[in-house]
């Protein structure tokens, strides 16, 4: 094994190709190579207002996901975060590690609070430090990551530094980020500068993971486009691989488009645009949708399928909250030590 990886997703609204794309595919091809902890954020989830009969089934629909997508539960470990307590306790000793400074450079608190910051909650703020013990309480050498997420693990990075330092101890790992390729940041169907999110009111703005092949189409036929047919292979930059910045800035739908097919094909954005420059969008996007239901069509069956049997799902939860408190119990105390609390026996 080539080392330990954490990964969480987050139980708030559907699941998209965004979401597959970006994190639950690559973590099943992750198996094969590293020891992996999948979890299910629920502590994160609540930082904004959750009902709490919708968190409950949004958690079973992300392990749904999960194992519809090919997640092994006996191979890795699937939990959701709140049953395992060694999170919530190591967030509060890294709030205390943290500095003020370091949270206040955060950007996307400053984007997710917006114009009404005063009214965040506390635990809004404070996510990084909880983010940093998700993957700090496994001692998780890598961490998958798209590019909005850097921040966070130069964050969880320097907590570990600070932390080994004030302590004398070199006790956590300095982790390492798995950053993929094309379409780790897929973007919104109807605004290609606009990240696809799972709280975008527009159902037409994603394609979910749960859509069946008719849905899939007909979001794919609405996806906003424009009166230019697809760029080809002069379109792109001077690496070769990505297209030149004009292009993303000018073409921001062909791009997003082109950067999914491209993925979901298992193919190299170049390729997509030697077969398909000059090609109308009509054309392209019957294509697209054909890969798009070939790859989804099945996930989302078997998602509606395991949706239908919480008890299954519900002991997968069960057992693999057992397996990561087993890990992440024993590496809590060895912090509890060095930080100076007294274990009362």
């Amino acid at each position: 094994m080539k080392g330990r990886i954490f990964s969480g997703v987050q139980p708030s609204g559907s699941l998209h190709i965004g979401n597959y794309l970006g994190m639950i595919r690559n973590a099943v091809a992750l198996q094969a190579d590293y020891e992996c902890i999948y979890c299910v954020v629920d502590l994160h989830a609540i930082t904004v207002r959750q009902e709490p009969e919708e968190l409950r089934a949004q958690t079973r629909e992300v392990t749904a996901a999960f194992l519809a997508s090919g997640i092994d539960p006996k191979t890795s470990i699937i939990f959701n975060q709140s049953q395992v307590a060694a999170h919530a306790e190591l967030a509060w000793i890294f709030n205390c590690v943290a500095r003020l400074g370091w949270l206040n450079r955060m950007t996307q608190f400053k984007e997710k609070a917006g114009k009404h910051r005063e009214n965040a909650s506390a635990g809004l703020y404070v996510y990084p430090a909880l983010m940093a013990a998700d993957i700090m309480a496994y001692k998780a050498t890598h961490v998958p990551v798209g590019e909005d997420q850097k921040q966070h693990l130069e964050f969880t990075r320097d907590v570990a530094l600070k932390f080994n330092h004030d302590f004398g101890a070199d006790f956590f790992p300095i982790v390492e980020p798995l950053i993929f390729g094309a379409a780790t940041r897929v973007m919104s169907l109807r605004d290609g500068t606009k990240k696809m999110s799972k709280s975008d009111p527009s159902g037409y703005s994603r394609i979910d993971m749960t859509d069946g092949p008719d849905l899939i189409a007909q979001k794919i036929r609405k996806a906003k486009t424009d009166p230019e047919p697809l760029p080809g292979p002069e379109a792109l930059a001077a690496d070769g691989l990505s297209l030149s910045s004009e292009v993303a800035v000018a073409r921001p739908e062909a791009f997003n488009l082109l950067s999914i097919y491209a993925s979901l094909a298992r193919k190299p954005l170049s390729e997509a645009l030697r077969v398909f420059g000059g090609v109308q969008f009509s054309d392209f996007k019957r294509q697209l949708t054909e890969v798009a239901v070939e790859h989804l069509g099945p996930i989302g069956t078997e998602m509606q399928r395991l949706m239908a049997d919480p008890g299954y799902v519900d002991g997968v939860l069960r057992d693999g909250a057992e397996r990561a408190d087993a890990i992440a119990g024993p590496i809590l105390r060895e912090v509890q030590d060095l930080v100076g609390f007294l274990r009362v026996k």
